[in-house]
């Protein structure tokens, strides 16, 4: 009876025990569905707070509240409903987003007038048009081969340099005489690439994903023109060096900034950002620039690449960069042209293009100056061919159709090019280029080259000097180096990133994009700018902001399709492959278990059979199938994305 009496009472415990915990979930639910309740309820009386002008913030409630109540008690479903019908997102039942009561009072009361944000906003375009100049120098050089004439003083300089170099060797510790440098950095010749950026604008109106290559490409190529006169060099960046500058698009009235900086010295790696999130784009990159000397002619080479982003589409173009290829150093007429293939790709689409760069063959007539061929193709697929010459007319030619038409004039993009603006002299810091290489600048302006080169040793023994007394490693200010960057096969990617990147889509309460000492922010609806959290050490960015995480959710999910489509097609090939790998190890024991039959059938009676083996090479068959699937789960969930 005692043993009947406890069975039965721990079968009444065990029923009553979940029973407990489940009115106990139900009720800590309800009393946290009822404060939600409550707060909504009291944020619902305050007048005029779920105004759609005047609404900042979007709500939520857990999804479990929903799923339970909405089932058991339409009423509370109801409730919620009807209060965010005024102005709160809802989404498949659910409101998106969370707010706090300090949120609740500065979406109240906190913001300041409209008046305050337009006078910030004014204040902002007061400083930068008091900062930046506009650029005296717009020559953009001739159309045709690029030569220059040594003078009769100049040659012994020649001769000079010729000493230093041997065929094969690196130019980078070379110094070079002053008579073919022009008076610029480095730095600020990789701003040549933009002052046609607005195509990339004109790029966000295309829905074809074709014709969106087509306009990048473009731009892409519009940036190659410009040409110094003469043949000149560049000067070396130093260790830290920066250049910043904006162009203003004539008709959105935006800005696109540009910022640069010397992140590494040996081997010299420069890297840029590039921002109008207004307009919808922003490329960043870095390239390591190296020469060659091959006797009578040297080459400039940039191995690297640039990434173009397409805020509102999502999608990222990669480009690399041809090279210059000066000849005639020794013997003939000293000039320089492009040569190379160079890549710009779209794996988010799949379209890809290669354009050649070709050089002119000695015995090559002018036709051959300057001259390009390549083309568009999707995967496999050619889509179009493009011919012409990058400093000329550039046509295009659809292969499906047959169509041909003009993809771009350089001499109407010259009278289309955007006015580029300089920051001050006076408002730059120690190590800005215009003001670090001024005394250069001036001096060879004076054509006075022997104080240009007694100034630009100055600089080059002050930058030794500096490597000397190091006591660690050289920490860039603008820009760090990402360890697992994955560029597309075939393409070089140095990995430097802006500390302040920001690829969000412009969001609606943005008012103003500008940039203050070498940090490219916004105004926003608050009044207050923002500026991107820099990233951590793993180079990953911080959230972005509520308005950008529904765009943020699709290109994630988009990405999140592809590569879940990639890894089954590769689980599918393994097990393919895995399968294939059994059914020959298969068919080898079943061929070794008949060899031992016929040798167990040959052997005199008298000696008796031989022991089967058929439980041994099961086991072995066993064991090698249990690895074949220990490295088919490993594969599977330890090298995802």
């Amino acid at each position: 009876m005692i043993e009947k009496k406890s069975n039965s009472a721990m079968d009444l415990e065990t029923e009553i025990i979940p029973t407990k915990m489940k009115h106990k979930t139900e009720r800590r639910r309800s009393s946290i569905f009822s404060l939600l309740q409550k707060k909504l309820k009291r944020q619902a009386s305050e007048p005029g707070y779920f105004e759609p002008k005047k609404l900042n913030r979007k709500y939520s409630v857990d999804s479990a509240i929903l799923s339970d109540y909405g089932k058991t008690n339409g009423v509370y479903k109801e409730f919620l409903l009807e209060t965010c019908s005024d102005g709160v997102s809802v989404c498949n039942g659910e409101l998106a987003g969370a707010a706090s009561d300090s949120d609740s009072e500065a979406s109240r009361g906190m913001n300041p007038p409209r008046e305050d944000v337009s006078a910030r906003k004014q204040d902002v375009i007061a400083r930068i048009e008091s900062c930046y100049v506009e650029d005296p120098d717009r020559d953009t050089g001739a159309q045709g081969e690029l030569v220059e004439e040594v003078a009769e003083e100049n040659k012994s300089l020649l001769w000079f340099l010729l000493k230093q170099v041997r065929p094969g060797m690196d130019l980078s510790k070379v110094v070079l005489p002053t008579f073919i440098l022009e008076p610029r950095s480095f730095l600020d010749k990789l701003s040549d690439n933009y002052y046609h950026a607005d195509i990339l604008s004109q790029a966000q109106h295309q829905e074809d994903p074709y014709l969106r290559f087509k306009s990048v490409l473009r731009w892409y190529l519009s940036g190659l023109y410009r040409k110094p006169k003469g043949l000149k060099k560049p000067y070396n960046p130093v260790l830290g060096e920066t250049f910043r500058c904006c162009w203003r698009h004539r008709d959105t009235d935006s800005r696109t900034y540009y910022l640069a900086e010397q992140v590494s010295h040996h081997p010299p790696v420069s890297a840029f950002y590039v921002s109008n999130r207004k307009e919808g784009y922003v490329i960043e990159g870095s390239l390591l620039a190296r020469s060659k000397f091959y006797g009578n002619s040297t080459s400039a080479i940039l191995e690297g690449c640039a990434r173009v982003h397409l805020l509102p589409w999502g999608e990222t173009y990669v480009t690399t960069a041809p090279y210059a290829h000066c000849k005639g150093i020794v013997i003939g007429t000293l000039s320089m042209e492009l040569g190379g293939k160079v890549h710009v790709v779209c794996p988010d689409t799949g379209y890809h293009a290669d354009v050649e760069f070709k050089l002119r063959s000695f015995l090559g007539g002018s036709d051959q100056t300057n001259a390009i061929s390549g083309r568009i193709k999707k995967g496999k697929d050619t889509i179009a061919t493009i011919e012409g010459y990058w400093d000329g007319k550039i046509d295009i030619k659809d292969k499906r159709t047959g169509e041909e038409s003009n993809l771009l004039d350089v001499a109407i993009l010259k009278e289309q090019r955007m006015t580029r603006y300089l920051m001050k002299i006076d408002s730059q810091h120690e190590y800005e280029s215009q003001r670090l290489w001024i005394k250069v600048s001036e001096a060879i302006a004076n054509d006075d080259q022997v104080a240009a080169t007694e100034q630009k040793t100055i600089i080059e023994e002050a930058q030794r000097s500096r490597a000397r007394n190091l006591a660690a490693p050289w920490e860039p200010r603008l820009f760090h180096k990402e360890l697992h960057v994955q560029p597309p096969d075939g393409i070089i990617d140095q990995g430097w990133r802006y500390n302040h990147v920001n690829t969000s889509p412009w969001a609606t309460d943005e008012q103003l994009e500008f940039e203050e000492d070498f940090v490219i922010s916004s105004v926003r609806g608050s009044g207050h700018a923002r500026a991107p959290d820099r990233p951590d050490a793993r180079g990953l960015s911080n959230r972005a902001s509520d308005s950008d995480s529904r765009d943020e959710l699709a290109k994630r999910s988009s990405k999140t399709t592809r590569t879940l489509k990639q890894t089954l097609f590769s689980i599918d090939t393994a097990l393919r492959d895995h399968t294939h790998a059994i059914e020959r190890l298969q068919k080898t024991v079943e061929t070794l278990n008949e060899g031992q039959h016929r040798v167990s059938a040959m052997r005199p009676q008298n000696m008796g059979r031989l022991p089967t083996t058929n439980h041994t090479w099961d086991l072995l068959g066993g064991f090698v199938l249990a690895i074949v699937l220990q490295a088919l789960l490993n594969w599977l969930f330890y090298h995802k994305d």
